[in-house]
């Protein structure tokens, strides 16, 4: 079942990112199917920490983006908009260099509040992190995305 009631283009959904923290961190929406997103953020100096590991406020960071994205694509925002309501991050594995691909899918999606699973993997397929996200639905009050 398709969750998506806007469309999903990846021109369009990058585009959201120009002039953000996505765009500093380097964080791209890569792939969409009917019920996920996924995208990737590179590792390196501007994602590490001070002992040269990806940093979990980055890894953070790209789960909030690709859960918060998803969640909008599932509204009609003329009328309506996700904002970030809570998030936790388990991180379970360093990484050090290379690039790191987060994938959210939905656990609910009701009418007043979404939530939303977010793997991180390295690229061996390995997890990084794993986050969840609570989203809250708002009506739009003539907000909008950029």
């Amino acid at each position: 079942m398709n969750l998506w009631k806007q469309p999903t283009d990846l021109a369009r959904l990058n585009g959201w990112s120009t002039n953000t923290l996505m765009e500093a961190l380097g964080i791209r929406i890569t792939a969409v199917g009917d019920d996920w997103l996924q995208g990737t953020m590179p590792v390196d100096a501007r994602t590490h920490q001070p002992y040269g590991l990806l940093h979990g406020g980055a890894s953070v960071a790209l789960a909030e983006t690709l859960g918060s994205t998803a969640a909008m694509l599932t509204l009609d925002p003329a009328k309506e908009l996700a904002v970030g309501l809570d998030i936790n991050a388990n991180h379970v594995r360093g990484v050090r260099a290379g690039t790191v691909t987060g994938t959210a899918k939905a656990l609910h999606v009701g009418r007043t509040t979404q939530v939303w699973e977010i793997r991180i993997e390295n690229e061996d397929g390995a997890l990084v992190c794993i986050a969840r996200l609570t989203m809250a639905v708002i009506a739009a009050r003539g907000m909008g995305v950029r």
